[in-house]
């Protein structure tokens, strides 16, 4: 599976090699319970919250992740 900004961060987080790589950029993101409200969420979504922006969580990065997460499959 290739993860782009329209996967879900549940589907993310089930994929050890995944959550390798977030954990790297956002350590112990993975077991934040509040990451439990998001699982549902695409990507692209998320990136939308106003929360997301105030955590300086931008598309680049996340495209940048993304790309870390596709080259390791």
């Amino acid at each position: 599976m290739v993860y782009t900004l329209l996967s879900k961060v549940g589907d993310l987080l089930k994929d050890p090699r995944a959550v390798e790589v977030v954990e790297r950029y956002v350590p112990g993101i993975s077991k934040n319970p509040l990451v439990l409200l998001a699982k549902g969420k695409t990507l692209q979504s998320l990136l939308e919250l106003p929360q997301a922006k105030s955590a300086g969580l931008t598309s680049e990065i996340v495209t940048k992740v993304l790309a870390e997460i596709n080259q390791k499959k």
